[in-house]
């Protein structure tokens, strides 16, 4: 009786130890939501693509836990969807961190279930400055607006520009990098001579581009989400003849995304961009990346969209090293704050104040390179911050 008395104790106290060890952790769940059908597929095509190249170089194991991707599509803007998705993902999978949000709608809709639920949220794209003060648990690996918009209106002023009319998507982002852009401009001494803001989806931009060509500004500062607006926008810019009368075509880099250039085709050309990533970006880390990318995937380019996929899992492989395991949320972004790391867009790191990435931005322009055409950079401002979050 005494012998299983204590063999009793032994399991028993085994069993309470096992409870919590981390390598007997079960599997480790990312749930991830994402555009895979209608107008922004390509946003979830690609990220996917960044998350399985990681995983495929890194392997599906991280700190003794089985790694498990889950996927759901919020099928593009789609706050409703997308939270309703992110719900399931926690209650019926019961997943350990949610990921992707490439919209700002529906990061802003999953936010409170991040805070209710005590998940981390990493955040693959959607670039709206505030999404980060949504909830405690939120961590963005992309970029915001701001940070990629303040750059471009440094340069235009450098550069001799005084007179800008800008032209923005009517959402959260649109705001953002019409805000900036901005505040940016004419506190250096430049005029904005004109605004407009556009419906999110608008495939004719031919009314505002001959408004923009009327007023006679010396640029025009474009931001409309990366896909078709951004086709539309840069042939009509080249079809309404506003380079012929000397205006010169600004935007940031995400409208012309790798994704999006080859339909474009040379009307791109010679289009300014501020950006954080470019495919021919001249690294050791991007070029390994550019070549691995284009084995596994030959009839896509690497774009910003799969960069962030590709960093978002080295974030959460490396937050999981660092916490041997546990995926809790306070034991998760205790780890993620002041992270550093050498990715393929460059150096970048995790404000530990606001969680956003802090990041080089550079000043490109379309060029054709080998018959291709390419971002290529001439210029870098770097460890940009989020400037919308410093007053």
């Amino acid at each position: 009786m005494k012998l299983i008395k204590t063999l009793g104790a032994m399991a028993l106290a085994f069993s309470t130890a096992a409870a919590f060890t981390p390598a007997q952790a079960k599997d480790l769940k990312i749930g991830i939501v994402m555009p895979m059908s209608g107008p922004f597929a390509a946003h979830g095509k690609q990220i996917q693509h960044g998350v399985d190249l990681y995983m495929a170089q890194h392997g599906d194991e991280v700190a003794g836990r089985k790694v498990k991707i889950i996927i759901k599509d919020d099928t593009g803007i789609s706050p409703a969807v997308a939270k309703r998705q992110a719900q399931e993902l926690l209650i019926k999978d019961k997943v350990d961190i949610l990921a992707g949000f490439t919209l700002t709608p529906n990061a802003f809709s999953v936010a409170p279930l991040a805070t209710e639920a005590k998940v981390p949220m990493v955040v693959l794209n959607a670039a709206t400055s505030s999404i980060t003060e949504k909830s405690p648990n939120i961590v963005r690996v992309s970029m915001t607006l701001p940070q990629d918009t303040a750059p471009m209106a440094q340069w235009a002023y450098a550069n001799g520009i005084r007179s800008v009319y800008t032209l923005v998507a009517d959402y959260g982002p649109g705001h953002d990098a019409e805000k900036q852009f901005q505040k940016t401009f004419t506190e250096l001494g430049g005029k904005i001579i004109g605004e407009v803001r556009t419906p999110v989806a608008t495939p004719d931009y031919a009314p505002y581009l001959q408004r923009i060509k009327d007023a006679k500004p010396d640029a025009v500062f474009l931001f409309v989400p990366n896909g078709e607006q951004g086709v539309a926008l840069a042939k009509g810019f080249k079809e309404r003849g506003l380079d012929q009368a000397g205006i010169k075509e600004l935007a940031t880099g995400d409208v012309t995304d790798e994704d999006v250039l080859n339909a474009m085709g040379d009307a791109a050309i010679g289009m300014i961009t501020s950006f954080h990533y470019s495919a021919v970006h001249d690294s050791p880390e991007n070029k390994a990346y550019v070549a691995a990318y284009h084995k596994a995937y030959p009839n896509d380019r690497p774009n910003f969209v799969s960069v962030a996929g590709y960093d978002g899992m080295h974030l959460i492989y490396a937050a999981l090293e660092k916490t041997k395991g546990d995926a809790s949320a306070a034991a998760f972004m205790d780890a993620v704050k002041g992270m550093k790391w050498e990715s393929p867009r460059g150096p970048v790191e995790i404000d530990p104040q606001t969680r956003d990435i802090i990041q080089n931005v550079y000043i490109r322009k379309v060029e054709k390179v080998d018959g291709v055409l390419q971002n290529v950079e001439f210029d870098t401002i770097k460890a940009v911050k989020d400037p919308g979050k410093q007053g």
